[in-house]
Formats: structure tokens, C-alpha cells, sequence
């Protein structure tokens, strides 16, 4: 799959595994690779990114993710639709971390590392990266984009689509930046 990665997708595939390093993860997520993403300049994802105003956005976005990852990966939909049946996920979470500490249940649980040092990818990034291959399929190219992984991020149910969608930013809306609403018709097979 990764042959056919434009040097973009590459360079952000890096970039994750980096944003991993940076932080300390013991793997690499998601949100590594949706940061890594915000990072590249000069193509078809990076004028999309800029246009719905996520480069400027970028530190409410990661202290959107830190705090899912507080709340145990729970994003604030789930955490709102918990509160409609009376369970307090902040009081749960003030709860464990009195107990356990700070972060308790955002502790990396995947912290295991590949014998040779690299980081391995969670299921969710694989997820992804595998997603963006369908995208790319579906939409005709013969190449997997950064566009491919933006769509890919925000068509994946989880913490990066929901919290771009708690900022606005949703697929149809992604999509419409990279092709803009006159292709609503084209690329169906992504969302599968």
C-alpha cells in the first residue's frame, strides 16, 4: 500500500511517527497523524486545512484532544449523551485521577514498542491509513494523497472526526474544500 503514497502522505506518515516521539507516545494515533497533516505545506490538503481554518485553530484542537484523552478517549458527544442518562464522566474522571492521578485515564496504553525502537501504529491509525487506500480507490487515483488522509480522518468514526466536527469541521465539508460542491456526487465509495 505504502507505493502508493505520494511523497506527502509519506512526509506525513513521518510526521506522526515524529509527533509521537515529541510527546512521548509510546504509538502512534490518529491525532498524531491529523497534527503531522496540519504541518504540510504546498498541496491539495494543506489549502483545504488552511481554508477551513484549522492551522489557526490548532491549539484548541490539541487541548480538544488532551481533553478526550482525559476523559478516556471520550469525545464530548459521547460525554453529553453519558449526562442524558445521569452518568458525570467529569466527576468519573475527578474520581479516578484523586485516586490514580492526573491523566490516569489518558495513560498510553500501547506503549509497546517494536524490538527494533520504532513506534507501531494503533489500530485506529491503521485504520486510517488503510481508509485513506478506499478513498483513494473510490475516487479513481491511482495514488494515496494527503487529501486521501484528511478525508480518511474525518469519514473514521473517533476522537479527530468528532472533535473537528465539535469545531465545525466535518467530511462533507473537508470534501467540499479539496473538491468543492459541485463533486458531491463523485467519491461515494469513501464513506464505506
Amino acid at each position: 500500500m505504502f507505493e502508493r503514497f505520494t511523497r506527502g502522505a509519506r512526509a506525513t506518515v513521518k510526521g506522526a511517527v515524529a509527533e509521537a516521539e515529541r510527546v512521548g507516545a509510546g504509538s502512534v494515533t490518529e491525532e498524531h497523524l491529523f497534527l503531522a497533516l496540519l504541518d504540510q505545506k504546498g498541496d491539495r490538503a494543506s489549502f483545504a486545512v488552511a481554508s477551513l481554518g484549522l492551522l489557526r485553530r490548532r491549539a484548541s484542537l490539541e487541548a480538544s484532544f488532551a481533553e478526550a484523552r482525559r476523559r478516556g478517549g471520550l469525545t464530548k458527544a459521547e460525554t453529553d449523551a453519558l449526562a442524558g442518562i445521569g452518568i458525570d464522566v467529569g466527576a468519573i474522571v475527578d474520581r479516578v485521577e484523586g485516586a490514580h492521578g492526573e491523566g490516569a485515564l489518558a495513560a498510553d496504553r500501547s506503549s509497546r514498542r517494536w524490538w527494533s525502537g520504532h513506534r507501531a501504529f494503533t489500530p485506529g491509525a491503521k485504520s486510517i491509513l488503510e481508509k485513506s487506500l478506499r478513498i483513494a480507490l473510490g475516487r479513481g487515483d491511482r495514488f494515496i494523497g494527503q487529501e486521501h488522509l484528511l478525508l480518511a480522518l474525518t469519514a473514521t468514526p473517533g476522537t479527530v472526526a468528532d472533535t473537528l466536527a465539535e469545531h465545525g469541521v466535518t467530511h462533507t465539508a473537508v470534501h467540499h474544500a479539496l473538491y468543492g460542491p459541485e463533486a458531491d456526487g463523485e467519491g461515494h465509495a469513501e464513506a464505506g
